[in-house]
């Protein structure tokens, strides 16, 4: 087990390494494997990278993330231009025109709501959003379209899983209920417990999955 004092030195290195963040400018305590940041960034992308940098850290358990968004002052717009640009954004980079998707903006704080076909679609455009300039912070509340899954959709996502070298196919167990999918067992990290979902969502009719992965 990898002591506390460590692990918090790790993750500051991690944060110390990744170029898209200010690592001066955040706390970090860890207890127990539960790595809490504090502090402030300058974007909400750069929020969301500081997150993703120390869910990659070997040890991590879970992630408090309470970092506050301080937004340079060439960088505050007013809703209306957040508005348009994410607009412009997602019609240009991200959404099907057959799939709509709703924007509200207030103080900064987008909400993003509608429905698209795959997750992949969900999770892109919450990647462009948060990359916008003036935002600071989102409630992605798009939904996916339902439809029939494939019968033997969990044996799918279970040789998806095993074709990875992430994980031992004898820790996760994968199961299927219309187009929820339920993963249960364990992972090394929540690298990996984040990854084993983004493999489940690749599957054609999920609409949910409800990871019930646990780090050991």
């Amino acid at each position: 087990m990898i002591h506390d004092r460590d692990l918090q030195k790790s993750v500051l290195a991690e944060l110390s390494w990744d170029p898209s963040v200010t690592a001066a400018h955040i706390g970090v305590t860890a207890d127990q494997g539960v790595v809490s940041l504090s502090g402030h960034v300058e974007s909400y992308g750069e929020k969301h990278a500081a997150e993703a940098a120390t869910r990659r850290v070997k040890g991590v358990k879970a992630v408090v993330e309470e970092l506050e968004v301080r937004l340079k002052s060439d960088c505050l717009l007013n809703d209306d231009d957040i508005a348009r640009e994410a607009i412009g954004r997602l019609a240009w980079h991200v959404v099907d025109p057959e799939y709509k998707v709703a924007i509200k903006v207030e103080k900064g704080w987008m909400t993003l709501s509608g429905q698209v076909e795959w997750h992949f679609q969900k999770e892109a455009t919450e990647s462009e959003i948060r990359r916008l300039p003036g935002v600071v912070g989102l409630d992605n509340q798009i939904t996916i379209k339902p439809r029939v899954i494939v019968s033997n959709v969990s044996d799918d996502i279970t040789h998806a899983l095993h074709r990875s070298w992430f994980f031992d196919p004898k820790t996760i167990d994968v199961s299927a209920e219309a187009g929820t999918i339920r993963l249960n067992g364990t992972v090394r990290s929540s690298h990996e417990r984040k990854l084993a979902a983004q493999t489940a969502w690749a599957a054609p009719g999920v609409t949910m999955v409800e990871n019930n992965l646990s780090i050991v």
